[in-house]
């Protein structure tokens, strides 16, 4: 294995205050679920489920989307460094196909760790989980793990039972605060306890967050290049546009054109390996929201690419049949990243119902500033009524966000990445993204804060996507 990365480790946790404390140990690693979000949320297959149960991967075919990262709620999957694809603990399959048993269970002195098969009531595993006590790890998230516990301590089982030590010194190492990682353990100054008495972590490794500020921005290039589409289609419907404008047939689909490309090279560029795409294409696992985006995104950009020939063409009856297409893409574009955003099983702020709805409305407020150019020089009828569309969807979207933060959030992990959000370490996108998000709201007495409106999106954005990732797993 290269260095800084690990398909298996020991986490330490010291309980109790001295005399009276203990050092707890766990052997972290892929729990081999028999649901495995990792292999739903994977576009192409390099990571799958073995006819024995085994989660395997094929790094031949992985793109290096960290779709799978994202969505493993044990923090076991990582990029090699050295090969750029996705990795984890696949039980040594290559062993056990040749009858060998996997290499940390042969070298264990002890016989602390046991392989068997589950289904064979000969075996020792099966025994000891059908007679014994055990326990698996985040059970709620209901993948059915096929990894066991006998006799292990909550401190180490739950990622945020213990607190992480003074100063970030951990055992032999310090896990320091760079950009993008996850610390182990839980932040002291979230709280000022944690939920397992003087439980401090030991020893444990540092994550990488999966998706970086790429992913921030192209949920808002994504949503300029819907709402572009969607604003003015509807503006034209309830009569403040005109089929025949400029606006309508050429700079629409231009603008929505260039956002989209923006969007689809973003994407793109956050692969490990950007020259695979095209295998998103060529062998889609249709049960994966990236595969279902991705092709969403390539209809509707068929749809924007027909749409300015007929333009040029001054063809306006045909745009209007367009849009009986154009509609369903462009309002699909805008919320698909709900969905996929909730097959990320593993960050809790994401489970959000509502989140497609108010990715909906995101779109149309970034839409509506876009477009204000355009109808100024183009459609003077269109500008009054975008204004009063960027104050009454920045509104809805502060609403959205007022009511994330004052909702039930009925687990740790989603309380602490809304802490992360509004307090912790992207606090002041927030709060920035939050004040420009309610000048918006007075755009049409004050015209010129509209594009403060946009930014104040792309700020929120960041801070969302960002916080929901620097919640600990393991």
């Amino acid at each position: 294995m290269p260095l800084s990365v690990t398909r298996t480790y020991v986490k330490y946790v010291d309980v109790g205050e001295f005399p009276q404390a203990r050092r707890n140990f766990q052997v972290t690693r892929c729990n081999q679920c028999d649901d495995a979000p990792c292999t739903h949320a994977c576009p192409t297959g390099a990571m799958f489920r073995r006819a024995d149960g085994i989660v395997d991967f094929d790094k031949s075919i992985c793109i290096g989307c960290k779709a799978c990262i994202a969505a493993c709620p044990y923090d076991a999957i990582f990029i090699n460094p050295e090969d750029h694809s996705a990795e984890k603990c696949n039980f040594c399959a290559h062993r056990l196909d040749v009858g060998l048993e996997p290499a940390c269970v042969v070298v264990c002195p002890v016989e602390a760790i046991l392989v068997g098969d589950l289904n064979d009531p000969t075996t020792k595993v099966a025994q000891l989980v059908g007679r014994e006590p055990t326990n698996v790890r985040r059970p709620e998230k209901q993948t059915q793990p096929k990894l066991f516990y006998k006799g292990a301590s909550q401190a180490t089982l739950d990622p945020l039972a213990a607190e992480r030590p003074t100063g970030g010194l951990f055992m032999w190492s310090e896990q320091g605060d760079v950009p993008h990682q996850v610390t182990s353990g839980f932040p002291q100054a979230a709280a000022p306890t944690n939920s397992s008495a003087a439980a401090v972590l030991s020893y444990d490794i540092p994550h990488r967050m999966p998706w970086d500020w790429r992913v921030s921005l192209y949920t808002w290039t994504k949503a300029i290049a819907a709402g572009v589409y969607l604003v003015p289609l509807l503006l034209t419907l309830l009569g403040f546009g005109s089929w025949t404008s400029s606006s309508w047939l050429l700079g629409m689909p231009i603008v929505a054109g260039v956002f989209l490309a923006l969007t689809g090279a973003l994407l793109i560029s956050d692969l490990e390996h950007p020259g695979r795409f095209y295998l998103i294409f060529t062998r889609p696992r249709w049960g994966s929201w990236l595969v279902r985006g991705a092709f969403i995104i390539a209809a509707y950009s068929v749809v924007l690419a027909l749409h300015f020939i007929a333009g040029l063409a001054g063809a306006a009856g045909f745009t209007k049949l367009l849009a009986f297409a154009g509609a369903p893409l462009a309002a699909m574009t805008a919320v698909y990243t709900a969905y996929l955003f909730a097959q990320s099983k593993a960050r809790d702020l994401w489970q959000n119902p509502l989140l497609a709805p108010q990715m909906l409305v995101q779109s149309l407020l970034a839409g509506s500033v876009v477009m204000l150019p355009l109808a100024a020089a183009n459609d003077p009828r269109m500008a009054p009524a975008l204004l009063w569309t960027v104050a009454s969807s920045a509104g809805v979207v502060l609403a959205f966000v007022g009511f994330e933060l004052t909702m039930t959030h009925v687990t740790a992990h989603a309380k602490l990445a809304v802490w992360e959000m509004t307090r912790g370490s992207y606090a002041g996108f927030f709060r920035a993204g939050t004040i420009l998000l309610a000048l918006g709201v007075f755009a049409v007495v004050i015209p010129w804060v509209a594009p403060a409106a946009l930014a104040g999106l792309l700020l929120y954005e960041h801070a969302y996507v960002q916080a929901a990732q620097k919640v600990p797993l393991a």
